[in-house]
């Protein structure tokens, strides 16, 4: 049984550990990354058979690949600053992110 994940693209997030805001950009349904990457990144061992989320982060350059259990709901409803996120995102409507293009 597949588990259902609590995100969706789009959708505005903030990680409770690195207090951080963010946007969810693609979701993998489990652990996609390298076993090295893994024991190197994810220190707190989050579990690999859950979902994991792609984010752009506020303020940033760059992306991050985030455990679903250090994720909650951004409720600022704000939007996010990233470079990528117009080559993604065409339109951001009541706190959330949509892309009517057909992408990826």
């Amino acid at each position: 049984m597949e588990i259902q994940p609590k995100f969706t693209i789009g959708q505005l997030v903030h990680h409770t550990l690195f207090d951080y805001r963010g946007v969810i950009v693609d979701v993998d349904p489990v652990f996609q990354g390298t076993e090295e990457w893994y024991e190197m990144m994810a220190r707190s061992r989050p579990p690999k058979d859950k979902p994991w989320y792609h984010v752009l982060v506020h303020n940033a350059n760059h992306g991050t690949y985030v455990a679903e259990r250090h994720l909650e709901p951004d409720e600022s409803a704000e939007q996010i600053n990233h470079p990528a996120l117009n080559e993604i995102f065409d339109r951001f409507v009541e706190g959330r992110y949509y892309r009517s293009r057909g992408t990826h």
